[in-house]
Order: structure tokens, then sequence, then C-alpha cells
């Protein structure tokens, strides 16, 4: 029998819904702000995930959300992660909110994934986030300074290239669990496109670009794209990330169904953190 320690309160939520389904229980429960276990599991199901969590949400606003799937998140990796793990992290707005709600987890060692992008948002680097998200874990930390994008390829090649940065993306491979923030190729709702400007934006949207996973782009089905970004960016590589076992990506706003169901097919993400809007248009996706 699993320890009482093992059993996160994720499979409980699991369980229960079984048991309901196979009549053995009935459940009442007010998910007021919490997790939606109904489509929780509707949405792992129909997509074949690890773990998913719906959250139920009214919230219309993007920071709200973000705030709110950023403590699921949170709760998710206090939960599931183990000291024998390698927790890699990806550079987005919204695992800056799961390291904002973050209070507990298990001394594993966590390891920078790509660089950060500029915001006017004042978002924190992708070194704060490791470092943070690090103090709280109290464990070994790999992490380099760049960004995320630079202006062209030989400069990408040199910088990675640096002891520090090759050091730590050499990491990669030992990564066992990674979080991630999934954005739709549009304007204004992901850091990415916006980083580049509406010429190339539009350019990689007429090649086919729908989705971006910390810069990997994606076409509607999920087959990962190669453009003239891809050689510039500063992280890991789409064969890198689809070798993780387990990628959880964090997801808001119902603009962005077709490239979080692009990201879920391509196998770039095996786990979800999302809210009731969103899994709705999702499992009619599915």
């Amino acid at each position: 029998m699993e320890s009482p320690r093992r059993l996160s309160r994720f499979k409980v939520a699991r369980i229960l819904n079984q048991a309901r389904e196979a009549g053995v229980v009935k459940i009442e429960v007010d998910y007021r702000g919490g997790l939606d276990l109904e489509r929780s599991v509707a949405l792992q199901e129909g997509y074949g995930l690890t773990h998913s969590l719906v959250v139920d949400s009214q919230a219309s606003e993007d920071v709200q959300l973000r705030a709110q799937l950023g403590a699921a998140a949170a709760g998710l990796l206090t939960e599931i992660v183990d000291p024998e793990d390698v927790l890699g992290v990806v550079w987005a707005r919204s695992v800056m909110a799961v390291r904002d709600a973050l209070q507990a987890l298990a001394p594993c060692t966590m390891v920078q994934l790509t660089g950060s992008l500029s915001s006017p948002h004042g978002e924190d680097s992708a070194v704060e986030l490791v470092r943070d998200i690090a103090r709280v874990a109290s464990g070994p930390a790999f992490y380099f300074y760049a960004p995320m994008i630079v202006s062209d390829a030989s400069t990408a090649s040199a910088l990675c290239s640096q002891p520090e940065i090759a050091r730590t993306l050499s990491r990669a491979s030992e990564v066992t669990k990674a979080v991630v923030g999934l954005g739709a190729w549009r304007l204004g709702i992901s850091s990415v496109a916006d980083a580049l400007g509406e010429r190339e934006w539009r350019e990689m949207h007429d090649l086919g670009v729908r989705a971006e996973v910390g810069g990997i782009q994606l076409d509607r089905d999920g087959n990962v794209m190669t453009t003239s970004l891809t050689d510039r960016l500063i992280g890991v590589t789409a064969a890198q990330l689809m070798a993780v076992p387990e990628v959880i990506g964090i997801a808001y706003g119902v603009l962005k169904a077709d490239a979080v169901r692009a990201a879920l097919r391509g196998k770039l993400v095996t786990s979800l953190v999302t809210h009731s809007s969103l899994a709705d248009e999702l499992l009619a996706r599915a």
C-alpha cells in the first residue's frame, strides 16, 4: 500500500471521482476558488495527461488568473517533487506566479532552462526565478545570465559556448520535472511574440506558427517548427524538453485554447494547470 506521505491530494481527488462514477459514494463539494474535480479528470483523460488541475475561477484579469494558477501549480510541485528530482523552469510570467506562491519544496536540484525576456511589466529574470525557488527547496541551483532571444544565430552559438551557460544547459538531460508557460502566437498574449515585433511575428505566423513553449514554436497540430527564430534562442531545445519525463504547463485565457491543444498534442507538455473556461474550450477540442 502506498504510504500516506506519497498519496497526494490530487490522487485522492481522482480516486474519489472514480468511486463517484462507480456509484460507491456520493460527493458534494463546494469548489469556491478551488479545484474543479470533474473538469480536471475529464481533461486528464481527454488528453492523456499525467496531472491535470483545473481551478474553478471566475477571475477575468490575467493577473488574478496567474496568481490562482500559480498557487495551484505550487501546490502540485509541493506534492510531487522528491529530493531525487531535478526541477527545470522556463522563464514565463505564469511560472513567476508559481515562485510567488511556493512555500515548501523538497530539497531538489534546480536548473534554468531558458534565458530571460525583458518585460514592460518588470518581472524578475530567470536567474532570480531559479534562485528564489532554490531557496525554498534549500537545494543546489544551476543558472546563467543571458537573454532568451538574441539578434542572430552566431551570437546565440557564442553565448551557448560560454562555460556558465553551457554547464547549465547541459543539465537539461538530467531534468525529471519541468514547469513552463504556454503562449499562443498572438501579439499581446505571448511574451516571445511581443519580443519579436510585428514584422517577425507576422512572418512566422504566415509560416504556420500557432504556439510557443519557451520560444519553441509549434504549428496548430503540435509539430515543432524551425524558423529564423530557432537558432537565436538561448535555452532548451524541443528534443530536450520532450525528453523530460514530466513537463507541467500553466495556461490561462480562452484565446490560448488552440495553442494549448497544440502543446498537448505535440507532447511538449504532459501535465496541465489551467482554469475552468479554458478547460471547457480544450475539452471541446479533445
